[in-house]
């Protein structure tokens, strides 16, 4: 059983959410601002967080800004349909997923089961330790280093380095890695882009110039092993 936060203004949003949580056995915890939200997580911080971007007071970006700053927690966020640059925003800042409103109650508990098994490290072939020069990756205890620094990673940036250092000189394209990382079938296509950039200003020495994270024209994205 993980706990998780749902952060909507929307009371009927909330409570049909957190219903669709604990029927998947999880302990849903509500909030209806991002106030009362960042108060609950300095509490007793959840497993992961259900975040709608559209919020009086502190909206979403704003949580999310503040929830990266104190946890790597898994944030899923609520986004209008259509609203594409708060969603790049969002994910730029650290989420780990999106889903677009309207959306199915059962659809959001489906991805909400999908990021804790990335975060507990039981999806098949997430564990083990994969070694690239300095780079280690740890599947095993969820964590990456770099010549012996850790790396800050979300989750869903975790997974996709993981998954690209288990499988060097493979081009795959936005597709292929939107369903072996993420699990979706069908998806926005940005937010592998958003987060290989991520991954880039965090591991190469010049993000503009990549040696490891290669973009094949045409395809999608390759890691280029060390020598």
């Amino acid at each position: 059983m993980a706990r998780v936060l749902v952060v909507d203004d929307d009371l009927t949003v909330r409570e049909v959410l957190a219903s669709y949580l604990r029927a998947h056995r999880h302990d849903a915890v509500e909030a209806g601002d991002g106030e009362e939200a960042l108060r609950l997580m300095r509490e007793r911080p959840a497993d992961l967080v259900v975040l709608d971007l559209m919020l009086p007071g502190i909206d979403g970006l704003e949580v999310t800004r503040r929830l990266r700053a104190m946890s790597d927690v898994p944030i899923i966020m609520l986004t209008a349909l259509g609203n594409e640059a708060d969603r790049v925003v969002g994910l730029e800042l650290g989420a780990d997923d999106y889903v677009g409103k309207p959306f199915s109650p059962r659809e959001l508990a489906l991805r909400v089961d999908s990021v804790l098994r990335r975060t507990s490290g039981s999806s098949a072939g997430s564990g083990g330790v994969v070694r690239d020069g300095a780079l280690v990756v740890d599947g095993d205890r969820h964590v990456a280093t770099l010549a012996g620094e850790p790396l800050p990673l979300t989750t869903r940036e975790f997974a996709l380095l993981r998954f690209l250092v288990g499988h060097p000189g493979t081009a795959y394209t936005r597709e292929d890695l939107l369903q072996h990382v993420w699990g979706w079938t069908i998806g926005d296509r940005s937010t592998v882009t958003v987060h290989v950039r991520r991954l880039r200003e965090k591991l190469e020495d010049d993000p503009t110039r990549p040696r490891r994270l290669m973009t094949v024209w045409g395809v999608g994205y390759r890691w280029e092993a060390s020598a």
